[in-house]
């Protein structure tokens, strides 16, 4: 059966986001990643989607027609951005007659801004080798228990108006994190209060080493400021923007897990705020 495994032939896979102000894009070889692409131009994906796909494609050797699939962030975020990439991968598996498969653009920002808060505390670390780590890095013991510690991951995309889509994700090693909460926009003074009083209610063994709140983290800084953590947890706020990397490895662990999505049937996530919060936003 390994010997199986060996022998498989490799797959390529496009992947696309455009539900931020970045287009994200990369070319896999499997979970590897070949090329990547990060444009920030947040009114111009539909400009810029096209020939930044030639320039993956052309850069990492592959024609069209070696493609095995094409994987799409559906959101949620931009209502018109996330529509662009959408768009695009649904006509381009359809004109080549390969899988899409979409995934969530949420938890690919919480696994890129994770890393690349995890990377930054690990360069500070090294400039400062007795600076403290909040929760270790993804290998690290907790406890001298042997086991990984636990990270909570918050994306957010701001929606404006005191909102924000976002989601709720734990890590303790190199896979995807694991949802703990669906996407979805939500008014972050609620939000961020339920998910302090959910790490304070875990058990000791359950609650995280660190909550991160990644991604578009500017306009929400002051929300974020209130968040308390009990004794144990450190909170971490990392702006961070999508990268297409990431939008790729989980675009590849669908594709070559068998997901496949209905190339006519597919949408963006766009999701919508829960009937108590709309109400009180229309108050407010």
């Amino acid at each position: 059966m390994m010997e199986d495994l060996q022998n498989k032939p490799r797959q390529r896979f496009l992947a696309l986001d455009t539900s931020t102000a970045v287009m994200a894009a990369s070319v896999m070889e499997d979970h590897a990643l070949l090329e990547e692409r990060n444009e920030r131009a947040e009114r111009n994906h539909s400009v810029h989607v096209v020939p930044v796909m030639e320039q993956l494609l052309a850069a990492s050797g592959t024609a069209p027609g070696q493609l095995d699939g094409i994987a799409v962030g559906i959101g949620p975020g931009s209502y018109t951005g996330i529509r662009i990439a959408v768009t695009a991968a649904k006509t381009l598996a359809w004109a080549w007659d390969i899988p899409v498969a979409g995934v969530s653009s949420l938890q690919a920002m919480a696994w890129g801004g994770w890393h690349r808060g995890l990377a930054a505390k690990a360069e500070a670390a090294a400039d400062e080798p007795a600076a403290a780590g909040a929760g270790g890095t993804p290998s690290a013991d907790q406890g001298g228990t042997g086991a990984a510690p636990v990270h909570w991951i918050v994306p957010l995309v701001d929606a404006r108006r005191g909102q924000a889509y976002t989601a709720l994700f734990a890590s303790a090693g190199s896979d995807a994190p694991r949802r703990l909460a669906p996407d979805a926009i939500r008014l972050m003074d609620g939000w961020l209060e339920a998910l302090a009083a959910r790490v304070a209610e875990a058990a000791p063994e359950e609650r995280p080493a660190a909550v991160w709140i990644v991604g578009e983290t500017g306009p929400h800084a002051a929300a974020a400021a209130e968040f308390r953590c009990p004794e144990g947890t450190a909170l971490q706020l990392v702006p961070y923007e999508l990268e297409g990397r990431w939008i790729g490895r989980l675009g590849a662990e669908a594709l070559l897990a068998g997901q496949r999505d209905d190339v006519h049937a597919m949408v963006p996530n766009y999701t919508q705020l829960a009937e108590a919060e709309a109400n009180l936003l229309r108050k407010g």
